[in-house]
């Protein structure tokens, strides 16, 4: 048994004993002082409804809302296209931030796809392309987003894009990198999806403010052509700022059926992430909302399995 030194010792050790058992019989004293921390947390991409979407029955503006009282989400990643015309649109982008303070949701970044390809061989189209990616920057950074994501298309050889892609990318990250914001690069077919390739071509960018978004599913080639998907996410983590969990199809044990998440999450937190990993549901089998509930339990199971093992 221990020997107390004074009676103050004595006193404050007993109040925290008391106020673990008021907490909870199992936790000791020497945790209380500690905060608990998800091994990560969990987002939710817009392309997720992106059907919705399209129809208009979900508004772009009600998406903070509907990720954190209908998913229970509190961290959301918009894309460009829907709203594309309001970058530079001030009370829009502010009507954005007070919808999302209003329900405790963090903007984490936004998915460009309508500012052309990075890659472009055509040196004029590239750096139009690179002006055009700007206003993004800067309405991320207005948002309090803490990337974009953007897409490395290009043509010629493999060594022809990497150098024209590096050029493009180069440029937009030292813009950005003014503004605090993360230029981050998605495998998104083609040349991209080769993790091997993508990971060599930002490396030669140089630049700290310019990394990967592994996809856990974008990993398509070509028709002949398709990269291990697991190899793939290893091998982009160390450059990872933002981590997408892609799913499509479960089983009746709220399994994946096309990608082992325990699997990923294994290597996306070795890798020693633990940000925010995004639900994008890209499958047809369930619809919107059932899909993104689906991967959103998986992905609180593989937490709590993870974080027992």
């Amino acid at each position: 048994m221990r020997n107390f030194t004074t009676r103050r010792e004595m006193l404050k050790t007993s109040t925290a004993w008391g106020a673990a058992w008021a907490l909870g019989s199992s936790i000791a004293p020497h945790a209380l002082a500690q905060t608990e921390k998800p091994m990560f947390k969990i987002s939710l991409a817009q392309w997720s409804l992106h059907k919705a979407l399209y129809k208009g029955t979900v508004k772009h503006l009600d998406f903070a809302k509907i990720a954190k009282e209908d998913y229970g989400i509190d961290g959301v990643e918009y894309v460009d296209q829907f709203f594309s015309a309001k970058a530079q649109d001030t009370p829009y982008l502010d009507d954005m931030k007070q919808r999302a303070a209003d329900h405790g949701v963090q903007n984490v970044l936004i998915m460009i796809d309508t500012a052309g390809p990075l890659g472009e061989p055509d040196e004029g189209k590239r750096l139009k392309a690179v002006d055009n990616h700007k206003k993004w920057v800067e309405a991320a950074k207005y948002l309090g987003c803490h990337s974009i994501r953007v897409n490395a298309r290009s043509n010629g050889t493999p060594e022809e894009q990497a150098k024209l892609v590096t050029d493009g990318l180069h440029r937009l990250s030292e813009f950005a990198a003014g503004h605090e914001i993360n230029v981050i690069v998605e495998n998104h077919g083609g040349l991209s999806s080769n993790a091997a390739w993508l990971v060599g071509a930002i490396k030669a960018v140089g630049l700290p403010n310019c990394g990967t978004l592994p996809d856990f599913g974008n990993f398509h080639i070509s028709k002949e052509e398709e990269y291990d998907r697991y190899q793939g996410v290893e091998e982009m983590m160390p450059l990872a700022k933002a981590v997408s969990a892609k799913s499509y199809d479960f089983d009746e044990q709220g399994n994946s059926v096309q990608i082992d998440f325990r699997r990923m999450m294994q290597i996306v937190l070795a890798a020693g992430y633990h940000g925010y990993v995004g639900i994008e549901y890209e499958g047809s089998k369930l619809d919107e909302p059932e899909g993104i509930r689906a991967t959103k339990a998986l992905l609180e199971r593989v937490r709590d399995e993870l974080a027992k093992a």
